[in-house]
Parts: structure tokens; sequence; C-alpha cells
């Protein structure tokens, strides 16, 4: 921006502060604070309160179309959480399947058989407790909205082989960016929040509804049970309790930040 510059022997007249553009900040996309600080300490419940709303909200409409995109990026979640597993013992990810029916699936090759069926649920549950933490944690919303959007992106042009899931991939990778690059950092820290929260409370019921209600046989839960010589549905109850117990502990933590400790 150009500095003001001042006529020879005429008294230079500080300018008047320019009123912020919508949405305030850089690119009128929010607070121009370095690290995308935002004042959520100011809203309530510690910047959960909105949040929490929504949640409830999307529980009552849990069908409804706008609950929709969250409930795909579980899966997506879930079935990266597979291929990431078995990366890390020692294995190859292949491919990554969605279906519009909320199913999904990972291809991968070696690793260890148990790490990766575990790493389904319990990984998606901490993508979103991750997510749920981060937002609350640190001042790096924009920036954490982004790196999700690429990773989407990524992700999607790299392994996914379904065109359900190219579409929903690369669209909703697009919509984080655009997000991210046209709001504030209070809107990303919102959304964050949100969907951290809603990604977990999915995770739980997807564990009751599918290893504990019904016994699948290509269940993950039914095949770590066949590997350790347990019922399905014992290997279900398990990754509930953790389930519940991490998604209380991370909101507790987040409910009760203290704004001077974010990062």
């Amino acid at each position: 921006m150009d500095e003001p510059f001042p006529f020879p022997d005429v008294p230079a007249v500080p300018p008047s502060p320019a009123p912020p553009p919508l949405g305030g900040g850089r690119d009128g996309a929010g607070p121009d604070v370095r690290g995308g600080r935002a004042p959520t300490e100011k809203l309530p419940l510690g910047g959960m309160g909105l949040p929490l709303i929504l949640f409830v909200l999307s529980v009552w409409f849990w069908h409804s179309p706008l609950v929709y995109p969250i409930k795909i990026l579980t899966v997506f979640f879930h079935e990266l959480s597979h291929g990431l597993a078995a990366v890390a013992t020692g294995g190859r990810m292949h491919a990554i399947e969605l279906t519009a029916d909320q199913g999904g699936l990972c291809w991968t090759a070696g690793g260890i058989t148990w790490i990766i069926l575990s790493a389904g649920y319990l990984g998606s549950l901490l993508w979103g407790s991750g997510l749920l933490w981060l937002a609350a944690k640190t001042r790096w919303d924009r920036e954490i909205v982004q790196g999700l959007g690429l990773l989407l992106i990524g992700v999607t042009a790299v392994y996914v082989r379904t065109w359900f899931g190219l579409a929903f991939g690369l669209g909703f990778g697009l919509a984080l960016l655009a997000l991210a690059r046209h709001f504030g950092a209070v809107v990303c820290d919102q959304f964050l929040r949100y969907i951290g929260l809603t990604s977990s409370f999915y995770v739980i019921l997807d564990i009751k509804s599918d290893l504990i209600d019904r016994s699948i046989p290509q269940s993950d839960a039914f095949r770590l049970g066949e590997m350790i010589h347990l019922p399905g549905w014992v290997v279900g109850v398990g990754w509930m309790v953790v389930a519940i117990w991490l998604t209380v502990r991370v909101l507790e933590s987040t409910m009760t930040s203290d704004p001077g400790s974010r990062v």
C-alpha cells in the first residue's frame, strides 16, 4: 500500500484509518493478525458455544443433506487411516474407494494386520479429535483449513478410484481452500471445531451400528476378533470405550482452554 506523501511546507495530516472490508483482515478474509489469531476466547464456552449448537442441530437432523458431507469426510478419514497404518508398518496403500452410501474401502498390501484393522475407526476418531483440539489450542485456524483442503485434494488425486470419491474429495477440498481464502480465522476456527466434534460423534455412532448392534463378517472388528479369538462385538465395545473417553477428554480440554495458552 502506498505511504501518504506530504507536500513541502505543508503539515502532514495522518490519514483516517480505512474501515475494514466485510470479513476484515487479509484480502477481506478475517482478522489480519499473524498466525490467524482470532478473538474466539470472547465467544461462549471458550469458543465451543456455536459448534455445540450446530452439533446438536446436526444430531437432530442427522439424515439431512447438510450433514452428509461430514459423514463422507469421516469415511475418508477412516479409509485414509487404514492406508497410513499400512505404510507406517512397512506396507503399501494402493487405492481408496468411497461410495455414496457412506461406504468405503482401502486397498493395502503388507504391514501389520491388527494395527491396520484398528486404525480405521480409531484413526478417524483421532482425525476428528485432532481437528477439534488444534482449533482450540492453536491460532492457525485458516492454515489448518488450507492444509486439510490440500490433503483432501492430494490424496484424492493419487489414491481415490471411484467417481463419487473423486467428486467429493476434489469438491470438498476446493471448498475448504475457498473457506480459508474468503473467510476469517474466527469462521475457520468454528468450522474446524464443528467438523471435529461431529466427526468424533459419527465414529462413536458408526462403531455402535456396525460392530455392536450387528455383526458384519467383513467389518474391521469381526476380522480383528477372529485374529485374537474374541467376538467382534467385544472388539467394538473396546473401541467404543476408547472413542468415548478420548472425545470427552478433548471436549473438556477445549471448553476449559486458557485463551493465553494458544500458540
